[in-house]
């Protein structure tokens, strides 16, 4: 099955800008199973329907302000991706947009996981704060440990989980 992993967000919103520094660190890493496409998705919106077409397995990486404690991990997929509320990602067009844009054209991929990091400030600044700094590395880990799970087993979908 076709695996994508996108990473979204702003370089120059400090917290903001979690999901690209992921992905960033995920090109090099080789744990990262070799058919899996990694794309910097930014601030894109939907100008990215056309580059995320076609995958059977999307997980996303992102900000999302779920009122948990700054570098909080937060896990969503099934049921709870579906109840997100539009402003959980701290985008203008948030990720639900896209999902719901790409269910309308009729292009969802059948398995859906958004790992998130609870940002501290999204202010203007190039660096992520410290908590958000230090929740890389097992945000990382969990986005592979979820990869691995997709090549040898199904996950259980329908939940939202702080990691």
């Amino acid at each position: 099955m076709r695996t994508l992993v996108l990473g979204l967000g702003n370089l120059v919103h400090s917290d903001d800008g979690a999901g690209i520094h992921a992905v960033q660190r995920m090109q090099t890493d080789a744990r990262v199973p070799s058919d899996v496409v990694i794309i910097d998705g930014g601030t894109q919106g939907l100008s990215l329907l056309p580059h995320i077409s076609g995958f059977e397995r999307l997980l996303v990486i992102d900000a999302v302000d779920a009122g948990e404690p700054p570098g909080t991990l937060i896990r969503l997929e099934g049921r709870a991706l579906a109840d997100m509320p539009g402003n959980a990602s701290v985008h203008q067009l948030g990720f639900s947009d896209l999902m719901v844009a790409m269910k309308l054209l009729g292009d969802l991929p059948a398995e859906v996981v958004v790992f998130g990091v609870q940002p501290m400030s999204t202010e203007w600044s190039a660096e992520l704060t410290p908590p958000v700094e230090k929740a890389l590395s097992p945000l990382i880990d969990s986005v592979v440990a979820q990869l691995e799970a997709w090549k040898t087993s199904l996950h259980p979908a329908g939940a939202a989980t702080v990691l």
